[in-house]
């Protein structure tokens, strides 16, 4: 239950915040977003003003979140089931993948791949706009390559590198999946990767 103020409004700043910076904006982006001034709301953010009910639902459409998230219990953390990970594109060959983090997680990004004997990236290098990579082999076996240097990984084994450098990878396995977790940080931004397959 959140607090509430002295007046019985209840304290919904540190929610804002907290969303704010899960999605990696400024206050500057949710400013230019809902037509508010930034100093507004940074008072916003520490309880010291108020917001009418339409600069709140502007705030909370800059923020892609309901009015009504601000004033519910805030969850322990979400969990995403097993037999229930949404299933993602990246693109490449004999892949099937699937998103581990909850979709609106911006601090980082786990996936989960299962590459058929011979499948992955593709015969181009790509490169990605996260700051580190990490790739850990659950079973099968995994060639990946950055920046033309080759790795050969096996289960259990892990690797982390900066994906901004031209990298692709493929399984070795001449026959069963070769399951793959994949974890970017910051998460991947929507629109530059990971999109939903059509329905």
């Amino acid at each position: 239950m959140e607090a509430a103020l002295d007046d019985g409004v209840p304290r919904i700043g540190a929610r804002l915040k907290a969303v704010r910076q899960a999605r990696r904006l400024t206050l500057t982006d949710v400013a230019e977003a809902c037509g508010l001034t930034k100093g507004f709301l940074s008072k916003l953010e520490r309880d010291q003003a108020s917001a009418s009910v339409a600069a709140l639902v502007r705030v909370c459409a800059a923020l892609g979140i309901s009015p009504g998230s601000l004033f519910e219990a805030a969850p322990a953390g979400e969990v995403v089931r097993a037999g229930s990970y949404p299933p993602i594109s990246f693109g490449g060959r004999g892949l099937t993948e699937y998103l581990l983090t909850p979709s609106g997680e911006r601090r980082l990004q786990a996936l989960l791949s299962e590459v058929a004997p011979g499948g992955g990236s593709g015969e181009e290098t790509y490169a990605l706009p996260a700051e580190v990579e990490f790739v850990f082999v659950l079973e099968g076996d995994l060639e990946v390559t950055v920046a033309g240097e080759v790795t050969a990984l096996g289960t259990g084994d892990a690797f982390t590198f900066s994906p901004g450098a031209e990298h692709g990878f493929r399984s070795l396995r001449a026959d069963g999946p070769t399951r793959v977790l994949w974890v970017f940080a910051p998460a991947l931004s929507e629109g530059r990767a990971a999109v939903p397959p059509p329905s």
